[in-house]
């Protein structure tokens, strides 16, 4: 695959800063675009979001330095060089950083070469993305379509003056088609929605498009509501419905404690990992993400005892930031049962795919995210999603950029009954 062309330029993310888009030509003809999330909440170990720093323009936030980049430094590089494997194309763009955390070029600049890359070779090859995927690094797995975990009510980061704790999700368990179990977990996200208002909340979304209601002053009021809607909805809660958590623990972990600031309460790591049992027990749990903080690794085998007492997956999402050298050390460490994935978080589909194939070698529940504040109208994580066979995906019901994500699942489940 000899790349004979490279384009770049700002567009729009979701939160109305810029993100970066890139259009790689192979010699066949073949195109690839793409383009990249940013993360409003963002683990400390992810790869670098390269910014302009430009106060003047977009407040900093611009991504002109990231096309610079792509066009007068790595693009000289690449083009007229044949590249034989997704693989080899990153490894090349990865060296050329040669950074642990892609500092020198960005993360965003190698990943949306990466992922425009992945598309002009499917498309070469007259393959659907996953496709080409699966075959690029020889996944043999049956195909197995990923569930919805639908982000119903957010706070932290994510919404102004509401819960600590960042997303509740609906997640669908029913053994049944996508379009069904789709269909399930929105008709409840629109119960839910009847329950808030009467319980007197707005419901307004917020970065994920997802209900962001003001004045909650109990972390577990959502539980409350979502288990409502469930029931309302008449599905069963937990074997057709159930309720994922992202606490999100790193953003309000201060000096130490968790500091639950709408409960006045600073809790130690133990006193945290206590403070979720009553959860466990009470509500339809199905999977439970970044309870504690992320530096917090001694605290970790003791969450992972309490999630197995009930047969709770626990997810690593800032613990692990997608990097396979961190998930290695959480496995050895017995720390987590599954891993949520974002292609931005490590910077390229190979060390994506690396880790998702580590996390399945040890029966963990893989689940590939959106990204809150910055996320773009690109589908690539759904074809990701399908190409490891991932249990779930977590994105957002409403907004064009999440619903986008929900309509290629869509299409590819039409595709592979045609």
């Amino acid at each position: 695959m000899k790349i004979t062309q490279i384009n770049a330029h700002e567009i729009l993310a979701s939160g109305g800063f810029p993100s970066i888009e890139a259009i790689v030509q192979l010699e066949d003809g073949s195109l690839g675009r793409a383009s990249v999330p940013y993360g409003a909440s963002a683990g400390s170990y992810e790869a670098s979001v390269l910014l302009d720093g430009d106060e003047s323009r977009y407040g900093g936030k611009g991504m002109l330095k990231a096309v610079k980049i792509v066009l007068e430094t790595i693009a000289p590089q690449v083009i007229n060089r044949e590249f034989g494997s997704q693989a080899e194309f990153d490894r090349f763009l990865i060296d050329l950083d040669g950074t642990p955390q892609k500092t020198t070029l960005g993360g965003n600049t190698i990943l949306v070469l990466s992922l425009a890359f992945a598309r002009a070779g499917a498309n070469s090859q007259h393959q659907e993305l996953y496709q080409y995927l699966k075959i690029s690094f020889s996944i043999n797995s049956p195909l197995q379509l990923p569930q919805p975990m639908l982000v119903t009510i957010e706070g932290g980061k994510h919404a102004e003056n509401s819960t600590n704790m960042q997303e509740y999700s609906l997640s669908a368990t029913r053994q049944s088609s996508l379009v069904e179990n789709i269909r399930m977990v929105l008709e409840t996200y629109h119960i839910a929605e009847s329950v808030l208002k009467e319980k007197g909340f707005s419901t307004n979304v917020g970065h994920e498009g997802a209900f962001a209601p003001e004045g909650i002053t109990s972390n577990e009021l959502p539980l409350e509501i979502l288990t409502e809607g469930i029931l309302r909805s008449g599905y069963a809660a937990k074997t057709e419905i159930g309720i994922s958590i992202d606490p999100a623990a790193s953003e309000y972990y201060q000096d130490g404690k968790y500091n639950l600031s709408i409960e006045n309460k600073q809790l130690s790591s133990d006193e945290m990992i206590q403070y979720y049992r009553p959860w466990l027990e009470k509500y339809p749990l199905v999977t439970i993400e970044d309870p504690l903080h992320e530096d917090d690794w001694s605290a970790w085998p003791k969450m992972r005892e309490l999630c197995d007492e009930f047969s709770i997956p626990l997810i690593g999402d800032d613990l692990t930031v997608t990097n396979i050298k961190i998930l290695q050390r959480a496995i050895d460490e017995k720390a987590i049962t599954g891993i949520l994935i974002k292609l931005n978080q490590i910077g390229s589909v190979t060390e994506t795919i690396e880790t998702c194939l580590l996390a399945k070698q040890h029966n963990m529940l893989v689940v590939p995210s959106h990204r809150g504040g910055g996320e773009t109208n690109d589908t690539a994580m759904i074809d990701l999603a399908v190409a490891v066979g991932a249990e779930f995906v977590k994105v957002g019901p409403t907004r064009g950029e999440r619903v986008a994500k929900y309509n290629r699942l869509l299409e590819i489940e039409r595709k592979e009954k045609a």
